[in-house]
């Protein structure tokens, strides 16, 4: 895409170098020309990556089991507004309203799904999947415009919420610093080339704070940008923050592992090199879940313990033996294939171990938090006994 590449070219030639996180942002959200803003084609097993929405309807119809009893613990208020960040195509909202209508009436009654997106290709998109919901007045996709969104959560904040971020954290622009400083985008001869310069005091401040100093020839992400995101976009006045992503902790980083975690992906192939074509490659970096669980707790939340989605599934999926997966096959070939969706979902070798879920709460006590079935996997069959 010579015209996004161009457009770039264009700004370092009148500001210098520029960051990294600046050159993801034009990747990845030029309004015209990103990644995310060019067409919703990139989504599913046809496009560049997929969601586990697009696994199987079982993510949606367990998280809405989960909701239900998020919803109960809060003392199953008149309105409950789910607040989906990055929420695609509307699959996933689609799902968990589909089932809550089916399985959980009173709930479903009292929820409203409010969606998040600024990319116009995908609101469209949204429009047309969850069209019946936005017409009854049950979906809503919050405005795309600033001011118009800020007076909108306003009056949205005063309700019990669970705000729902789903791979969303690993697409926010993030620097990237090596032990010869921060990195800078430059461009020559129609090519663009790295460069260094001193780290600020901000990265430096990240580092020592939520992950680990490079060491020779490493190079490190520091996600300076989702922190003030995650404390506007996760702002609530009573209820959940859930968000589930690939991720590490700064004790993984410790051991060796997650340091360098960018890569571009382009129809379900990773590569190493994110310059080869801007806007048309997914640019993404694992999500530094103990950066994330600091800012939760600086601002009023209570996080509990980062748990992996395997964990989280099973724990939701246990007590019904995943009836939610099943209910729907007639025949043998169907439960396998569905059975290969959970896998999928649940298991090491898919999404179930490099996937994790923190779970924050707001005004609610932190030991009846750590009971819900999400968080409990295992716990309450060896009380049982």
């Amino acid at each position: 895409m010579s015209g996004l590449r161009s457009i770039i070219e264009q700004e370092i030639h009148e500001r210098g170098p520029i960051p990294f996180s600046r050159y993801m942002e034009l990747c990845l959200y030029h309004p015209e020309l990103g990644y995310y803003s060019r067409n919703a084609e990139q989504f599913g097993k046809a496009g560049d990556f997929y969601t586990s929405s697009d696994v199987h309807a079982v993510f949606g119809r367990l998280l809405a089991r989960q909701f239900d009893e998020m919803w109960r613990l809060l003392g199953s208020p008149a309105v409950i507004t789910i607040r989906e960040l990055g929420p695609g195509r509307g699959l996933f909202a689609q799902d968990v309203m589909d089932w809550a209508e089916k399985k959980f009436p009173d709930f479903f009654q009292a929820l409203r799904y409010v969606l998040i997106e600024q990319s116009p290709v995908l609101r469209d998109r949204i429009s047309h999947v969850l069209n019946r919901r936005i017409e009854a007045g049950k979906a809503i996709l919050e405005p795309a415009d600033r001011a118009d969104a800020i007076a909108f959560r306003q009056e949205a904040d005063r309700t019990p919420s669970i705000v729902f971020a789903n791979e969303f954290f690993d697409a926010i622009p993030v620097d990237v610093v090596s032990s010869r400083g921060s990195l800078r985008v430059d461009a020559r001869d129609s090519r663009f080339i790295e460069t260094w310069a001193p780290a600020s005091p901000q990265e430096l401040e990240f580092l020592d704070r939520y992950s680990v100093h490079p060491e020779e020839d490493e190079r490190i992400e520091v996600s300076l940008l989702s922190l003030p995101l995650f404390v506007s976009e996760c702002a609530i006045d009573r209820g959940f923050v859930v968000v589930i992503d690939y991720g590490y902790t700064r004790e993984e980083q410790l051991a060796g592992r997650h340091r360098g975690t960018l890569k571009a992906i382009r129809q379900h192939a990773v590569s190493g090199n994110p310059y080869e074509a801007p806007g048309e490659q997914d640019l993404t970096a694992d999500v530094n879940f103990t950066a994330l669980a600091a800012v939760a707790e600086q601002n009023g939340l209570h996080p509990q313990k980062l748990i992996t989605q395997s964990q989280f599934l099973m724990g939701i999926g246990e007590e019904n033996q995943f009836a939610d997966a099943f209910q729907d096959c007639r025949l043998p070939q169907e439960r396998a294939k569905v059975a290969l969706q959970l896998k999928h979902l649940v298991t090491p070798a898919g999404m179930g171990e490099s996937f994790h879920v923190l779970v924050a709460s707001k005004r609610l006590e932190a030991e009846r938090v750590s009971n819900l079935s999400g968080l409990s996997f295992g716990q309450r069959r060896h009380l049982q006994t």
